[in-house]
């Protein structure tokens, strides 16, 4: 029987390290409508294999300048962006303070560079993105268009791609008073990503089984030699 490595980050994912993110903003336009709450969680692995929702970073944060508000984005998750007490930073201060407990995961993890994970992981990653290039950050450490994407996950696993209803079908808890805030959603996403990912072990078991049992691949085929 051939004998496989541990189970890490690292193996489990391709030397990716999930790292589950979710934003509030001002709109659905990543480079005009204002990014106003990230939330980043880490994601742990226990020694079986198995995954957990890890520490939780989140950051409200300071609309930048010429930023765009639509008030219906606003009534949706609540945010008044200019409230006195609200304990908002710049952009460019959040990310930088996500992206350094993130690299710091990465390097633990012995992983090559962070994946997001997202409900609906293409918004949370392009107003990402956008604020990285805004603010002109040189070491993001997440991959720049690769992710995971729990509502494809949740349709996949529970027949459910709502936030709310995949988490309820996969037997957690849902408040829906604390919805829309990006804590609240990021550790969520998380619970739902660990979930499904748990579900699937014994899958993940067998392909590794499957794949060391055919030894080294070759994933290009050889060209033909000339006649």
């Amino acid at each position: 029987m051939t004998q496989l490595a541990p189970i890490t980050f690292a193996t489990r994912f391709r030397g990716f390290l999930p790292v589950v993110v979710d934003v509030e903003t001002g709109g659905f336009n990543p480079r005009t409508d204002a990014l106003l709450e990230i939330a980043a969680v880490l994601v742990d692995m226990r020694s079986d294999g198995s995954l957990a929702r890890g520490q939780t970073f989140r950051y409200h944060v300071t609309p930048f300048p010429g930023a765009n508000l639509e008030p219906a984005s606003l009534a949706v998750n609540g945010i008044d962006p200019h409230h006195p007490l609200r304990p908002a930073i710049p952009e460019e201060d959040a990310l930088q303070r996500i992206f350094r407990e993130v690299r710091n995961a990465v390097r633990a993890a012995d992983c090559t560079r962070a994946v997001l994970v997202g409900h609906n992981a293409f918004f949370d990653l392009n107003f990402l993105n956008a604020a990285v290039a805004r603010t002109q950050i040189k070491r993001n450490p997440f991959h720049p268009f690769s992710s995971f994407d729990t509502a494809t996950l949740g349709g996949v696993a529970f027949g459910q791609t709502v936030l709310m209803r995949a988490t309820l079908a996969a037997g957690l808890e849902w408040d829906t008073a604390s919805a829309h805030s990006a804590a609240y959603d990021a550790e969520r996403t998380a619970d739902l990503f660990c979930t499904v990912c748990n579900q699937f072990q014994s899958v993940f078991d067998a392909s590794r089984r499957r794949l060391a049992a055919m030894g080294p691949l070759q994933i290009e085929p050889e060209a033909p030699a000339d006649p």
